[in-house]
């Protein structure tokens, strides 16, 4: 096994024990022999199970904020929220059925967290639900959106749909993930839309 292979292996293992078996009931030992490697090696790029822990937040975390900025970077002066705030909401819901694994630890597992880290996985999350919330709030303001719910009840509403993904889908079910975050996103905006627009 090639040594630029190893954090790899055992993130991906990490992952996969943590998913199926739960934070708690894996321990480092098991983690490394799903991986095929000694706990020396285990230790030369993760500190303790925190670090592996942490570690799947932070790939998430910055993927999906890396690919939500791209987004909006990318959109033109004179596109619509509408059209931004789909393509966001396309590009987190299918990320997060890319890594439903992940997701499942990140929602059942971040409890556990040393304090620090969970204020930092806090912090960062809040920072993508800022933007996100800022593309309503836009949408708002141009009065294609309601604003008679408030803003961070739209927000929530549209991550509890993301947050349960990892409860009820399955890449061998009859949906893709393609269209199950093609749909999901036109649920959402259709109850984003003022219903006297």
């Amino acid at each position: 096994m090639k040594d630029s292979h190893v954090a790899d292996d055992v993130m991906n293992a990490a992952v996969e024990l943590f998913a199926t078996q739960g934070y708690a009931n894996t321990s480092v030992q098991q983690v490394v022999a799903a991986a095929g490697v000694t706990k020396g090696a285990m230790y030369h790029y993760f500190e303790s199970k925190d670090d592996l822990l942490f570690g799947i937040y932070d790939s998430l975390l910055t993927l999906q904020k890396g690919r939500l900025d791209e987004i909006i970077a990318a959109a033109a002066p004179d596109a619509g929220v509408d059209e931004v705030l789909r393509a966001v909401c396309v590009d987190v819901l299918e990320t997060s059925i890319d890594y439903i694994k992940q997701g499942a630890v990140f929602f059942r597992s971040m409890h556990m967290l040393t304090e620090p880290r969970r204020q930092e996985v806090i912090r960062r999350r809040r920072a993508y639900h800022d933007e996100f919330a800022a593309l309503i709030a836009r949408g708002q303001r141009e009065g294609d959106y309601r604003t008679d719910i408030p803003l961070a009840m739209l927000v929530a509403h549209f991550f509890s749909d993301v947050h349960y993904l990892s409860h009820w889908y399955s890449a061998e079910g009859p949906e893709s993930k393609t269209l199950v975050a093609s749909q999901l996103t036109d649920l959402f905006l259709t109850s984003l839309r003022r219903p006297d627009a």
